[in-house]
């Protein structure tokens, strides 16, 4: 297993964060009423993600598993829902969205979410690990036939960080036409979408990620995980206020940094056979 040029614990929490099994997958309808994300063990009050500084809004996540899937939910408080853009792999992070992001070691994942339950999905190998003959020159990231562009962070056309980055892992291949497979989502609205006349008390989001689908990520690890394996993923949130030219980024955790592509600083997820539904999620 290959980790070139970080530490998988600097800047990073140090207490995983539980998630258990599910004995009865959810449905994948965005309203998160079932028993499992009852019970769940949610975030706390996302923070600020570069101070860990108080948030706005409130915004909480939770995960569950079963050896199908993961299962990801978020409760988000927004007193006016609003989504325009509806085309697959349109550049959601432009207004308010959730996000999640799977490190893979070499790789990771980024998944962005509107309100509309449009979607945004692009794959991350490190450059470093991408070597000629390797496992991963092959067909599915082949570099002249795909949709890729070199990504070194989201400074990496600051005059400080051009081309680059300020990762000390650099650049990386980002695949922007990359579907992960078998990936659900789903979005309600508790109010009414894009109605500014009407104070609305949010919106939540359901995500289910196969383990099928996530071999690439996987860097040697068991699919499904083994109880006591240790995953990181980050959970965040940016908001597009009216009264601000920036975006507000909240995450489960900071990254210390506006630059959120830093899978070192993710949430770290430790997988638990307990069961929710069973009552002994302690």
């Amino acid at each position: 297993m290959t980790d070139r040029g970080r530490n998988p614990d600097q800047d990073a929490p140090s207490t995983p964060h539980p998630c258990y099994r599910t004995s009865v997958p959810p449905r994948i309808d965005g309203v998160l009423d079932e028993a499992a994300w009852q019970l769940a063990v949610k975030s706390p009050r996302f923070v600020e993600v570069v101070t860990g500084g108080p948030a706005l809004y409130d915004t909480r996540a939770a995960v569950l598993w079963d050896d199908q899937s993961l299962y990801v939910g978020f409760w988000v408080q927004e007193p006016f829902v609003a989504a325009e853009l509806g085309e697959r792999d349109a550049i959601i992070f432009a207004e308010n969205d959730v996000e999640l992001f799977i490190d893979g070691i070499d790789t990771y994942y980024e998944l962005e979410i509107n309100a509309q339950n449009t979607i945004y999905e692009v794959f991350f190998i490190w450059k470093d690990a991408y070597q000629r003959g390797g496992r991963f020159d092959v067909p599915e990231f082949d570099l002249l036939s795909r949709d890729v562009y070199t990504f070194g962070g989201n400074h990496d056309r600051s005059t400080a960080h051009f081309w680059r980055g300020d990762h000390p892992r650099g650049v990386r291949w980002a695949f922007r036409d990359f579907d992960l497979p078998g990936l659900k989502t789903a979005v309600a609205v508790d109010g009414r979408l894009n109605d500014p006349t009407q104070v609305d008390r949010g919106w939540t989001v359901e995500i289910a990620v196969p383990w099928a689908g996530m071999t690439w990520l996987a860097n040697g690890r068991p699919l499904p995980p083994k109880t006591g394996d240790v995953w990181r993923l980050q959970f965040a949130r940016y908001e597009k206020l009216a009264s601000s030219t920036q975006h507000m980024g909240w995450a489960w955790d900071p990254v210390g940094s506006n630059d959120n592509h830093r899978p070192e600083a993710f949430t770290p997820i430790v997988f638990s056979d307990r069961s929710v539904e069973a009552g002994d999620d302690g």
